[in-house]
């Protein structure tokens, strides 16, 4: 009995594997956090300048007004929309998912291209706000050293942030789109698993739930 004991490598592990993550969940895990590191430095950068510059920082609501076809003022509407948007398409990033783990490969198709349309959605929905906040006020274009709608530093803060969002989701569509065509030429059913659909998953739901701060601070706050 002893000698069957002393026999066994005490930090082997055994055949268990952590947590049941390969090796590409996890680096892209580590991806996800230094990125998540690199907007929390963004937002909080945005967040003392606001801060400081309070009685002359531009309300996001009286910027944000218009709605394409609508006449008047809606304020934040448009952008409420696009926050609409991305949430459903990280739904059917789930389901995506959720078919590959069952490897029913058409409905992969299906919902991985709903997602797909939902980020091409979103971006065409942010180069129409973009195109709206660089026209400006009266006339008056934002740019990134002037913004007839307060301090210049709002104008600065909202190009860099939601563009670097937009190039998140930019080139998530990308990968996506590279993806889906793995999946109907069926690479991941030779394979034997959709795992590359469920990290790419991961990606598009760290870039969705990103946005919702984006939303919250630069917004609402």
């Amino acid at each position: 009995m002893e000698q069957a004991v002393e026999s066994k490598d005490p930090w082997g592990g055994g055949d268990a594997k952590p947590l049941g993550s390969s090796y590409g969940k996890l680096m892209m895990w580590f991806f996800l956090m230094t990125d998540a590191l690199t907007f929390s430095g963004f937002l909080a950068a945005y967040g003392f300048s606001r801060f400081k510059y309070a009685d002359i920082w531009p309300v996001a609501e009286d910027v944000f007004t218009h709605f394409p076809f609508l006449e008047g003022e809606h304020p934040l509407l448009f952008v409420a929309l696009m926050t609409f948007i991305l949430i459903l398409s990280s739904v059917t990033m789930v389901l995506a998912v959720n078919y590959g783990h069952k490897m029913e490969k058409k409905k992969v198709i299906l919902w991985l291209s709903l997602t797909i349309v939902g980020g091409i959605l979103f971006l065409t929905s942010q180069a129409w706000e973009w195109a709206h906040f660089i026209h400006g006020l009266d006339g008056v274009p934002a740019t990134l050293v002037s913004n007839p709608y307060g301090h210049p530093l709002f104008g600065d803060y909202f190009f860099f942030i939601t563009g670097f969002h937009g190039f998140h989701v930019l080139s998530g569509v990308i990968i996506l789109i590279i993806i889906l065509i793995n999946v109907i030429k069926g690479t991941y059913e030779k394979r034997g698993h959709y795992e590359m659909v469920e990290k790419v998953g991961l990606y598009w739901h760290f870039v969705d739930l990103v946005w919702v701060f984006v939303f919250t601070f630069f917004y609402l706050v």
